[in-house]
């Protein structure tokens, strides 16, 4: 049930980046006037008509799928006009093509490079959603839904980085339309990570390195509070502590656990 609510909330935001994508062919109409306008007008209406013609072909690739000739179109205008504003919008269809296509490192850099060009721009936040859905990590692949396979279990490849990438989306703009969806993937980060650590911890204290597991399970408490593994670390320090005669911090962490998760 939980996958099925991900991608149905993926395909929503999906098909809401695409029909703002539709929209902007205005603006692309607009700025081609603007870099026409030096021509005649028969070399101009040629111009416009081209360049209209040609994003509307990338954009139809990239829905059909057809990643690789819609990014080839792309990058094509992007290197006619380089310093234009025209630039700045084949940027955020290139890196939404990258992360679309798997090129996650392509996705990100492409982002990094539009907020570093653009700080005050107003879709940085989609350039910040972009990124972090590249470092966010999917669903188990189809080899460890066969096999039953705990994902939790692995350390968690570029989460931490998806994680402060989201956090940042929502602190500096609460109000964008990628919010809502930034704020439930950080919830499953805080969760995944939380559980990974007391995984960690647990593995520790089973070998009898009492130090390490409480440490681990601390932290795990710590930085991902309000997860529902909490209890868990919770559980983790109070036996860690009680091997290790610190009958104060147990009698805290017991308090803790009593009144948290009765």
């Amino acid at each position: 049930m939980a996958m099925l609510k991900d991608e149905n909330m993926h395909s929503s935001l999906t098909m809401t980046i695409f029909t703002n994508r539709y929209l902007r062919l205005t603006t692309i109409t607009v700025v081609a006037c603007a870099i026409a306008a030096c021509a005649s007008k028969s070399e101009e209406r040629t111009q416009i008509q081209d360049l209209s013609e040609a994003y509307e072909l990338a954009q139809t690739s990239i829905l059909r799928k057809n990643y690789a000739k819609g990014i080839q179109i792309f990058e094509a205008i992007q290197a006619r006009y380089p310093f234009s504003d025209l630039s700045r919008q084949i940027q955020l269809e290139l890196m939404h093509a990258y992360y679309q296509r798997g090129s996650k490192e392509q996705a990100i850099d492409a982002a990094d490079t539009f907020m570093q060009e653009n700080p005050i721009h107003p879709q940085v936040d989609y350039a910040l959603y972009i990124k972090a859905l590249a470092f966010f990590e999917n669903d188990p692949g189809i080899l460890e839904r066969w096999f039953r396979r705990d994902i939790t279990t692995r350390p968690p490849e570029d989460v931490d980085l998806a994680y402060s990438t989201l956090r940042r989306l929502v602190e500096r703009f609460p109000n964008s339309e990628y919010a809502p969806d930034a704020e439930q993937r950080i919830i499953a980060i805080k969760n995944r990570m939380s559980t990974y650590e007391n995984h960690v911890a647990d593995y520790y204290l089973r070998r009898g390195a009492y130090v390490a597991a409480a440490n681990r399970a601390k932290t795990a408490l710590e930085e991902y509070n309000g997860s529902p593994a909490n209890e868990e670390s919770l559980r983790i320090m109070i036996e860690a502590y009680d091997a290790l005669g610190m009958a104060d911090l147990a009698a805290d962490a017991r308090k803790v656990m009593a009144s948290n998760f009765p």
